[in-house]
């Protein structure tokens, strides 16, 4: 999809420094959780952009990102500002780490906890098995995981070493990885500590 001005539904408070952006999802907008889209703005006249990943379960009328936000950050601060109404621009989906309805193993660190819980959800609906790990010192979207493991799936949080969770949880699901690469080095060496392939692992790198 080209550049197309989106409505926000709502900005609400998912955690310490985090939101979550509920926008419309437009015509001919057909995205799978994993993919990102590149979200546009003029703030202070200037245009800034930035990649952000679904974190919503589908894109049916609307669709969700999460946003880690820096008080010093040239665009998060604004797009926590944002009232229903408003608009931003938006381009996408982009991607080729997605959902491919299969059971799921999703190994998320800080922001990486978007996309898991939007993928761990759609793939629980589906009546997968699902398993997630999360690192995070200041956890967000706890309601959601918390939802999710009365829904009947794996759900580790961490603040510090990946081994033992990722033994619990890793099986014979497909290993997704989302976080910044220090957390995805621990990560794929965690899964080769549990016995599991990183190589067959599907990474999302933020950086």
């Amino acid at each position: 999809m080209d550049a197309t001005q989106v409505s926000v539904r709502d900005v609400r408070s998912v955690g310490p420094d985090t939101v979550a952006l509920r926008l419309e999802t437009p015509d001919e907008f057909d995205a799978r959780p994993g993919q990102f889209v590149l979200l546009r703005a003029t703030v202070d006249g200037e245009e800034v952009s930035r990649h952000y990943t679904l974190s919503s379960p589908d894109v049916d009328e609307t669709f969700e990102i999460t946003v880690g936000v820096d008080p010093d950050g040239d665009l998060s601060p604004w797009l926590a500002d944002l009232s229903p109404g408003e608009t931003v621009t938006v381009e996408g989906p982009f991607g080729t780490v997605f959902y491919e309805d299969t059971d799921v193993v999703l190994l998320a660190g800080g922001p990486g906890v978007g996309p898991a819980v939007g993928m761990a959800e759609r793939a629980l609906a589906d009546g997968h098995e699902v398993a997630v790990v999360y690192r995070d010192e200041a956890p967000a979207h706890e309601d959601r995981l918390a939802a999710l493991s009365a829904g009947g799936a794996t759900v580790v949080l961490t603040t510090d070493d990946l081994a033992a969770g990722v033994a619990e949880a890793t099986g014979n699901g497909q290993v997704y990885v989302f976080g910044f690469r220090e957390f995805v080095d621990d990560a794929l060496a965690a899964v080769e500590a549990a016995g599991g392939d990183p190589d067959d692992a599907k990474v999302e790198n933020f950086g």
